[in-house]
């Protein structure tokens, strides 16, 4: 058997920038990252390489970036929100 893992997210700086990210491994290795500035992904490792071409080739990064910037802080934003609201029922 064998293991893919995810990890995104993004993250509100305090002077409002935002930065994103995109990983993925494979058998706990890393295996592939995503660039949201240059709108690349890099391979960790050869076996990579086929899905770093096929994904730009496709345009997923377009797609991860506008998630990264749009989505996933939209959805940040909510949850902090929601947090201060329970902090203050407290």
């Amino acid at each position: 058997s064998h293991t893919v893992q995810w990890m995104f997210g993004c993250d509100i700086l305090e002077d409002g920038t935002i930065r994103g990210y995109h990983q993925a491994a494979y058998d706990g290795r890393d295996f592939i990252a995503f660039d949201k500035g240059m709108k690349t992904f890099t391979a960790a490792v050869p076996e990579a390489v086929p899905t770093k071409r096929k994904w730009e080739e496709e345009g997923v990064a377009e797609r991860w970036k506008n998630y990264l910037e749009e989505t996933c802080v939209e959805w940040l934003r909510r949850y902090v929100e929601y947090g201060k609201a329970e902090l203050g029922r407290r």
